[in-house]
């Protein structure tokens, strides 16, 4: 089971943290965050730059946090976080599956932060090192709630200023 963990983690941690580096950086084939910044404009988030740094950030140090196996539950908050935000604003109107931009994919990655909040990083991972015991159902859903309700409220700004723009265009 440990080895296991490792690979859990280590593998969805950093293709994770990867996914913020694009937002960031611009690594990896991503955009930078000027590019992320208008793609988050065009989803509703105002200001759209602000929104992919926060996006960029959430990813890259929830990844580390969940590849390194230090502080499970904030790395699972920061996973959910995200790709709740990411479900409500794209991907739930697409439905369940993958091929056609639903949900699927990540709801299985909020899944895995959930999953390891639960059970524990393991023994190979810096939370054991520095003998940090944060796990268990509590910390799995505490964590993971918080971070959904955030996620979700990140959507409110953007949507109440395109509602108010439109407001201020339909009454002139």
């Amino acid at each position: 089971m440990t080895v296991g963990l490792l690979v859990l983690r280590a593998l969805v941690g950093t293709l994770f943290a990867g996914h913020g580096s694009q937002k960031l950086f611009g690594w990896f084939g991503g955009g930078g965050l000027r590019e992320s910044g208008k793609f988050f404009e065009k989803l509703g988030f105002r200001p759209g730059l602000a929104f992919a740094a926060l996006a960029g950030l959430g990813e890259l140090v929830g990844g580390l946090l969940l590849a390194f196996g230090l502080f499970v539950p904030v790395a699972a908050l920061l996973v959910a976080g995200v790709m709740a935000s990411a479900i409500a604003a794209v991907h739930w109107k697409r439905g369940l599956w993958n091929q056609n931009g639903g949900l699927e994919f990540p709801l299985v990655l909020a899944t895995v932060g959930f999953a390891v909040a639960a059970i524990g990083p393991g023994r190979l991972s810096l939370d054991n090192v520095f003998g940090i015991d944060w796990h268990g159902i509590w910390w799995a859903l505490g964590a993971v709630g918080l971070g959904t309700v955030g996620g979700l409220l990140s959507l409110l700004p953007g949507r109440k200023s395109a509602a108010r723009g439109r407001h201020l265009r339909a009454a002139a």
